[in-house]
């Protein structure tokens, strides 16, 4: 007489808290060492008395009205070189842009932008012909189709 065995499950499908423990640990150590990473960015690494981490007794009302009105730095960049571009040629002004952008690669996404404002003003205090004559490949030949768009 053989006995009834009950049928076992097979070693390959043990549910879905094997799935789950499976992802986990793939997924664990990436997120661990991807917020360890933006932690140790956060950290005052100078060594001064600041703290990275203000609280709410920190910041006085000046403070808040002064960070209100704090511009952007490519709104004062692309103020800075309008007003250079009145005493100064358009290759120097564009040579300062790109400068500029080398060292703060943060500016490179508004680059197109300023230089274009540049070659329409550059139109304006030089004339069309001699403004292109100043166009260089900076961010993107930009310059050179603000020149355009204010001639045409």
């Amino acid at each position: 007489m053989k006995h009834s065995i009950t049928a076992q499950t097979r070693r390959s499908h043990r549910g879905p808290a094997r799935r789950v423990g499976r992802t986990l640990a793939l997924v664990l150590p990436v997120f661990l060492v991807l917020s360890g990473t933006l932690a140790v960015t956060r950290v005052n690494w100078t060594g001064g008395p600041s703290s990275s981490v203000l609280t709410a007794t920190d910041v006085t009302s000046a403070e808040v009205s002064a960070k209100s009105v704090a511009r952007a730095p490519e709104d004062v960049l692309r103020d800075q070189l309008m007003s250079e571009l009145q005493d100064k040629n358009p290759g120097v002004v564009l040579t300062h842009l790109q400068q500029a952008v080398n060292g703060h690669p943060s500016l490179a996404r508004h680059c197109s932008s300023i230089a274009r404002a540049l070659g329409r003003a550059a139109v304006r205090i030089y004339g069309a012909p001699r403004a292109q004559s100043y166009a260089r490949p900076v961010c993107d030949t930009a310059f050179a189709s603000g020149v355009l768009a204010a001639h045409s």
